[in-house]
């Protein structure tokens, strides 16, 4: 027998990186009256995503709801190493929690703070923001609409 033939007995380790999934999501009302707060401009149209992730409509279309699902589609889900698995976090000042921004600046995902445990460490940034991106990655594979707030005729 040689030196490492145990090694040939055990199964090889796998190393992953791991990825926050949200488990504990508000639920849609909160989520809606949140989005409601965080954003300053009333005249904008935006839609909400069952985990909390909203697509502000800067020029919106004749339906709101799929512009948005069509956006999800493109730029919602999350790639790591590329721009499409980068993310910031805003810390909001008119509503309780963070708002994390992707590379399409005009779709953010809520994460609320009881969603996220926080303490008084440096990387409290990477926790919110990577359950936020898994948020939004989430919303861009399931395309289910909570909200439309349609202002296009408004005015």
């Amino acid at each position: 027998m040689g030196l490492f033939n145990w090694l040939k007995k055990q199964a090889p380790t796998t190393i992953t990186t791991p990825i926050a999934t949200p488990i504990d999501i508000p639920p849609p009302d909160q989520i809606v009256n949140a989005w409601k707060s965080i954003i300053i401009d009333k005249s904008k149209s935006w839609v909400v995503f069952s985990h909390g992730t909203c697509v502000i409509l800067m020029q919106p279309l004749s339906d709101p709801q799929l512009q948005a699902i069509e956006l999800m589609r493109k730029y919602g889900p999350v790639h790591t190493g590329s721009p499409a698995g980068d993310f910031s976090i805003i810390d909001l000042t008119n509503y309780p929690g963070w708002a994390v921004t992707c590379h399409h600046n005009d779709i953010l995902t809520y994460v609320a703070p009881d969603e996220v445990s926080t303490d008084n460490t440096i990387n409290n940034d990477l926790k919110i923001g990577l359950y936020g991106r898994a948020k939004r990655n989430l919303d861009a594979l399931r395309l289910e609409v909570i909200h439309i707030e349609d202002k296009r005729h408004e005015g």
